[in-house]
């Protein structure tokens, strides 16, 4: 489980980046997108780079020739820091962009995409291309395939467009014949010991490959076959327990081995697709339940939500992808001290927030040593008094502008900080009935938590009931 939360953060994180690429642009052709896919050379990459410089050398406009040039040896630097091609792949994007205040800014990124990456892409052009890194998000679940037939099974994985066989072996069972007269009895006897054996096997190697650590590894299992075995392999007391709750399809295919498994992709497509969307279902079932039945397990809204986490009480924190709620980090440079606000845009705007409290001082300010005249002229006579100030007291309210210190998503902060909460991050969308009820009616941000916790109780402060108020009812 910590595993797949792991990978949807990282899912969340690729999201952000491809983003804020299909935001930036350039001027000229100077943004470079360079994708290198597993088992490829860095040499033969650094060698084509080596030709563009050659070729970028000619460029007419001397601005644009000096960004590209620019670019081309930041690459070609970055991929320096590589002796081998990472086992995934490598993603780099290079160049000036041109920010909303109308200055220049240059960008270098390079990573590791979270799971292989089959493209290769070299691109020179006034905005980065992100087309490749989308592809990624389509189908971002691990799913296994089980191929048997009466001449062998096959193994595989597939993991977006990457499918990878694991494991396949042949097997030769007895057919169904009517000779033996009185052995008969005995050759079909050992025709279905033959099968069982075999159905064994099969579900021995299934645990052997899809099985780590005790967890099952994929996020969902397809049988497939042209004969029975696969039925017989979903039912049977042989199958793990663990990878039975897995399976998600059993399909008839007319071929075994890889061209079963490529039939067998085709055939459960439409079941593939659909995972993510009934695991992000059931985990808000649970929230509303938790709700419905008021177990007090249950949190929503940004400031109980960070009173459980600081707890360590919330053991899964629902997040929606879109929530557009700001953590600040403000400095008191008065008292010395910093604190934390969470914001939405539109409470952005308002300086309130930024300011501390305005606190009222009685001062106290003594007579003067000035002499008051006061001049008053009435039915045409003009009269003169005189007296002395007298000591007053004066109510004088001071506030603090507070210095913005730290300034980040709250979603992205958490990305960052959920385990040191020891929670795990559940990352949504709205595009299922509950999650857009959780969004609309909770915020988009809550957590199924560990225990009950009273929050009602949490904002109690000492003195809102003193005891000299129950003097009347000893």
């Amino acid at each position: 489980m910590a595993d797949e939360n792991d990978h949807g953060v990282e899912l969340w994180k690729i999201k952000k980046l491809i983003k804020n690429l299909e935001a930036a642009r350039g001027n000229g052709t100077s943004m470079i997108s360079l994708i290198i896919p597993p088992k490829d050379q860095v040499s033969r990459v650094q060698k084509m780079l080596a030709d563009e410089y050659g070729t970028a050398s000619n460029i007419k406009s001397r601005t644009n020739r000096l960004s590209v040039l620019g670019a081309i040896t930041s690459v070609q630097q970055r991929l320096k820091l590589y002796t081998r091609v990472p086992e995934n792949g490598l993603v780099v994007y290079c160049g000036t962009i041109v920010t909303e205040e109308g200055k220049e800014k240059k960008v270098n990124i390079d990573f590791e995409p979270f799971r292989p990456i089959n493209t290769s892409l070299y691109l020179c052009d006034n905005k980065f291309h992100t087309e490749a890194l989308s592809s990624l998000l389509e189908d971002d679940h691990k799913f296994g395939f089980i191929i048997m037939d009466g001449n062998g099974s096959l193994f595989g994985t597939l993991c977006g467009n990457t499918r990878e066989v694991l494991h396949k072996f042949t097997v030769e069972l007895p057919k169904k014949h009517g000779r033996g007269g009185q052995s008969a009895v005995r050759f079909a006897r050992l025709r279905m010991e033959k099968r069982r054996n075999y159905v064994r096997k099969v579900a021995e190697e299934a645990v052997r490959l899809f099985i780590t650590d005790d967890k099952v590894n994929v996020a969902g299992l397809i049988l497939a076959g042209s004969a029975d075995f696969k039925t017989e392999l979903g039912v049977s007391d042989i199958f793990d327990p663990r990878l039975q709750a897995k399976v998600l399809k059993v399909v008839d295919i007319s071929y075994g081995g890889e061209n079963g498994f490529t039939q067998a992709i085709e055939l459960a497509s439409e079941c593939l697709q659909n995972v993510k969307f009934i695991q992000e279902k059931k985990l808000i079932a649970d929230y509303f339940d938790e709700i419905s039945q008021d177990t007090g397990k249950y949190c929503f809204g940004v400031q109980d939500t960070m009173k459980a986490l600081e707890l360590g009480a919330v053991e899964k924190l629902i997040v929606w992808e879109n929530l557009d709620i700001t953590r600040f980090e403000l400095k008191n440079s008065v008292k010395d001290t910093i604190t934390v606000v969470y914001l939405r845009p539109d409470q952005e705007q308002e300086r309130k927030h930024f300011v501390d409290e305005q606190r009222r001082e009685d001062v106290l300010l003594p007579a003067s040593e000035d002499i008051l005249y006061v001049v008053t002229y009435s039915n045409g006579v003009i009269s003169v008094s005189s007296r002395v100030i007298p000591s007053s007291r004066l109510l004088v309210e001071t506030s603090t502008d507070l210095e913005i210190v730290g300034k980040e998503l709250l979603l992205e902060w958490f990305t960052g900080h959920y385990k040191e909460f020891g929670t795990s991050l559940e990352i949504i969308t709205d595009r299922s009935q509950e999650g857009s009820q959780f969004c609309r009616g909770f915020g988009g941000i809550g957590g199924i938590l560990r225990y009950r916790v009273d929050f009602a109780a949490m904002d109690y402060e000492p003195g809102d009931y003193d005891d000299d108020d129950l003097d009347g009812y000893f």
